[in-house]
């Protein structure tokens, strides 16, 4: 694992703002994000809190916002 995602991954998470898309009908059965320093971001499933959130850099998030925009996983 690099070092930034060591960093990430050894930040507490403890009092991050987590956040479900208003586009979601059911907020139960979906993930949450939060967003963290430098633009990345942790992702945690909303129906399952205990299993560690999954964090992201900048630029694996803006890769994966690109794919879902550009239709690579539909």
């Amino acid at each position: 694992m690099d070092a930034e995602k060591v960093e990430l991954y050894s930040m507490d998470l403890t009092d991050a703002h987590w956040v479900v898309s208003s586009y979601s009908p059911y907020r139960e059965l979906c993930v949450e994000v939060a967003e963290l320093s430098g633009g990345a971001v942790a992702v945690r499933d909303s129906k399952n809190r205990d299993l560690p959130p999954l964090r992201f850099t900048a630029a694996e998030w803006a890769a994966f916002r690109s794919g879902v925009r550009d239709g690579e996983f539909g």
